[in-house]
């Protein structure tokens, strides 16, 4: 086969197919003219056949479907389940395909020791860094962690996110009484008093960040679970992920320019697309997967009012008509952060605690399938060896 002929049946560049040729992965032979390279067809289907096991498997999932501009968990609309569900009936349904409603238990000597790993702390941590710690903590303490049945999955699953709730300081004084997780956590989050709408608001939150496919924090967490490593290293690959600002944190971004913004709605914008000019993007604006509107947001903005929603509104029918480009979750999380006077990194947490259901259900997928199988190959632009 000629070179070009190579090229085109891998893909590649001509380049790229001398590059296999001087790590020795593909033998050439030159010409009979001298002017170019020859290689056996058998080598070519063989390293053809080699980059295929080793490319990263398509991922069959059976958790969340995107399509049509709409979201859904195991074949639900979650829309719907926003406002007719508790998350924690939510978050079962993605772990076992049924809804359960019961409680998430609270394990006070995990409890115990998550506070006493966070309170050293500064006071400048964030909440999801407080997370983060938490997980790592009771991890080390639970002798049965690496038992990976679906059982002890789920079993791990409640009792870990309730931990992760309770442990984060109080900023209010809750009532004397057992609360559903989304009670709990509002009483961290703000010291204003909850109403049946503000927590109607929260659980929606909730349960629509619960899970989006396979986002980047749940690509890592699946790989952390086809290695075999347990439920609490699956939650903290997946938060390492998160804290990235494009991806969880990113409702942070936009809590500062919606909070601008009612001052001065068109300056707030003609700013950020300043600061961002060679994307044009503004935060909690746009995304890929919903040309025509993130109807998460959507959902999210329904249940919301008051200055912050105006001025979100406001901010959207200017993106709109100039640009054609509509808002997305993180708009809605920080118009519901700021409504109830919830510090900028809230949106973040609600997500890490929304999104650890998500990727527990993906960790009880992946570890029913095969073990390791990721494992796409670099391709080495470097220079050669000598």
């Amino acid at each position: 086969m000629t070179t070009e002929e190579v090229a085109e049946r891998l893909g590649v560049k001509i380049p790229t197919l001398y590059a296999y040729v001087s790590r020795g992965q593909l033998t050439s032979i030159r010409n009979a003219d001298g002017k170019g390279s020859l290689f056996a067809r058998a080598d070519v289907e063989a390293f053809e056949a080699s980059r295929k096991r080793t490319t990263t498997p398509t991922i069959q999932t059976a958790i969340t479907l995107i399509k049509d501009g709409q979201l859904y968990y195991r074949g639900r609309d979650a829309v719907v389940l926003a406002t007719t569900e508790e998350f924690e009936a939510v978050s079962a349904l993605l772990w076992t395909g049924d809804y359960d409603s019961a409680p998430f238990p609270i394990n006070r000597d995990m409890l115990h020791l998550a506070h006493r790993a966070t309170e050293p702390l500064p006071h400048s941590a964030r909440l999801t860094d407080r997370l983060r710690v938490t997980v790592a903590a009771v991890a080390a303490a639970d002798p049965l962690r690496f038992d990976t049945s679906p059982a002890a999955v789920v079993a791990t699953g409640r009792q870990l996110m309730s931990t992760m709730v309770h442990a984060l300081p109080l900023r209010a004084a809750p009532p004397g009484k057992p609360m559903p997780l989304v009670e709990a956590l509002w009483y961290r989050l703000t010291p204003e008093s909850p109403t049946t709408a503000s927590l109607r608001a929260l659980s929606a939150a909730l349960v629509l960040l619960a899970d989006h496919d396979i986002a980047a924090s749940t690509l890592t967490a699946r790989i952390a679970a086809s290695t075999r490593a347990h439920p609490y290293a699956v939650v903290s690959a997946g938060l390492a992920a998160l804290d990235g600002p494009l991806h969880g944190a990113a409702s942070a971004l936009a809590y500062p320019m919606l909070a601008d913004a009612m001052i001065d709605p068109v300056a707030t914008i003609s700013h950020r697309l300043r600061a961002a000019p060679s994307s044009g993007a503004v935060a909690g604006f746009g995304h890929p997967l919903y040309p025509g509107g993130d109807p998460r947001a959507t959902a999210l903005f329904a249940l919301l009012k008051g200055p912050a929603v105006e001025t979100a509104e406001q901010l959207a029918a200017t993106m709109r008509t100039r640009s054609g480009v509509l808002p997305n979750i993180d708009l809605a999380l920080a118009a519901l952060t700021l409504s109830y006077g919830m510090p900028a990194d809230a949106g973040e947490a609600i997500f890490a605690v929304a999104r650890t259901a998500g990727w527990l259900a993906h960790a009880l997928e992946e570890y029913a399938d095969r073990p390791l199988r990721y494992r796409p190959s670099g391709r080495y632009a470097g220079e050669s060896p000598t």
